[in-house]
């Protein structure tokens, strides 16, 4: 079984597999007893949103983390991988400006930009 920060590398790692960019971790621990981090990513179209999530549930699912849902696949602007103590949310640029997650959570602790499973 992975721990929190081995799944949070393995989570980068299945969203750079497909080409997710932008790609922020926020620490939204201090602020929410439901989850620990929300990692947001966008994608160029639904289609490749769609690819990014199967990717995220199947490696993870693959090193023994436990999915709790999945959320959107049908229409491909935002889905959302609930990995429980990580909620994945992939999103088209478009949606993911509009409903700006980074600073609805604004005081959470972020890490934006090419974020490398390696650190």
């Amino acid at each position: 079984m992975l721990d929190l920060e081995q799944m949070k590398l393995a989570v980068v790692d299945a969203l750079e597999d497909i080409k997710a960019f932008d790609i922020t971790v926020m620490d939204v621990s201090k602020l929410t007893s439901l989850t620990s981090y929300m990692i947001v990513a966008s994608a160029n179209s639904t289609r490749q949103a769609k690819a990014i999530a199967d990717n995220v549930r199947e490696k993870l699912k693959e090193k023994g983390a436990n999915i709790q849902g999945t959320e959107g696949e049908k229409e491909g602007e935002w889905v959302l991988v609930d990995l429980g103590e990580i909620v994945v949310h992939v999103m088209v640029p478009a949606t993911r400006a509009y409903y700006n997650l980074e600073q609805l959570w604004g005081e959470a602790e972020s890490r934006r930009g090419h974020i490398k499973a390696t650190e």
